[in-house]
């Protein structure tokens, strides 16, 4: 190899060294020659660990076959690109990737093949979030319409359930008055509720510590025979401005969900972290307050898991189904956001919560 050719790649290497996408390179063997800092990154392990892997090992594929397609690759020098597929890091999470697969062929390299990975979490992350607060201002939107053309109706159907009561001459004969009341009353609670508070939030300056520690006394003291409640707390998180009863009543029906799907013998976490320069919808802020609601049950049915913040949707027997949608009220109240992920064995509440206003 010659000083020219030895000089070149040495360029190649170092303007691959400073690309943010992530890069590895396969040789015709398919094993991991190079990697660049951003696949480091990428992969949460160092290149040490990872040189010498075998592509199967390391790469994502639908069908499986990730040697298979990759040498058909290098055989037949045309490129393909699979987006938003998971890779698997060092600690077994997966992250979104868009995957493009480059044969070497000419220009003197050798052969091989190179795979550019992108990740792809955070617009998929921003896409979802968007897509909650659109579905959840459209449900709103429409719970307040019907809840004008129900409570009008309700209200007369009362008023005159009254009257008529006491014009009947038969005491007896006031049971089925006595019916029609109730059962008005009953749904009218049932609006107010789905509803939510009607009045503004009384924000003031509270530790979230001091919300979760009242929801878990509330927790020992409805499921006294279990589930574990522990917690994985960051004492460093400073205070937000929130209406403590609104984020009591939130984290509540979340972890009661959380206590119940679980069970005596399971295990419910309650854990904060703080996030940086992270984005809740459109909107970004320097500082997140980061809670999670874990819980080990069985996992929330696949046919409901994205329709769980729709008033009336419940994997529960028996279930209102008022429990979520009005958690994400109570948080969206608070320019925040509840989001979900579920799989056997483990479902995880996200509640994301701004320590400061936007662009602070």
């Amino acid at each position: 190899m010659t000083a020219q050719t030895t000089g070149k790649r040495s360029l190649e290497r170092t303007i691959l060294d400073h690309v943010n996408m992530a890069v590895l390179l396969f040789d015709r063997g398919l094993r991991l020659e190079y990697l660049n800092p951003a696949a480091e990154i990428l992969f949460e392990a160092s290149a040490r660990h990872m040189i010498g892997q075998a592509a199967a090992d390391l790469l994502p594929c639908p069908d499986g076959q990730v040697e298979a397609r990759l040498a058909a690759a290098l055989r037949s020098r045309h490129p393909f690109t699979e987006r938003e597929i998971n890779v698997t890091v060092a600690d077994g999470r997966t992250k979104t990737v868009n995957c493009t697969v480059l044969p070497l062929h000419h220009f003197g390299a050798d052969e091989g093949v190179l795979v550019e990975l992108y990740q792809v979490d955070r617009q998929l992350r921003i896409t979802r979030e968007e897509h909650l607060l659109t579905q959840h201002r459209a449900t709103q939107a429409l719970i307040r319409g019907l809840a004008h053309e129900i409570k009008n109706p309700l209200g007369g159907l009362r008023g005159a359930a009254q009257l008529l009561e006491q014009e009947l001459p038969d005491p007896a004969l006031c049971e089925y008055t006595r019916i029609i009341i109730d059962e008005a009353d009953r749904l009218q609670s049932l609006v107010d509720r789905m509803l939510g508070p009607n009045r503004m939030p009384q924000r003031e300056a509270l530790n979230i510590h001091d919300v979760l520690e009242h929801v878990r006394g509330l927790i020992l003291a409805e499921f006294p025979r279990g589930p574990e409640v522990v917690r994985d707390y960051d004492p460093s998180i400073p205070d937000l401005m929130g209406d403590g009863d609104r984020l009591i009543q939130a984290f509540l029906n979340l972890a009661r969900n959380a206590a119940a799907a679980t069970g005596a013998d399971g295990r419910v976490e309650l854990r904060t972290r703080v996030l940086r320069q992270f984005t809740i919808g459109s909107r970004r802020y320097r500082l997140v307050l980061q809670t999670q609601v874990r819980d080990d049950g069985q996992g929330i049915p696949e046919d409901i898991r994205d329709k769980i913040f729709f008033p009336m949707v419940s994997g529960k027997q028996g279930g209102t189904g008022l429990g979520l949608p009005i958690a994400q009220e109570l948080i969206n109240q608070h320019g925040g956001l509840i989001e979900c992920e579920s799989r056997p064995g483990e479902t995880v509440f996200f509640v994301y919560l701004p320590l400061e206003s936007e662009h602070a």
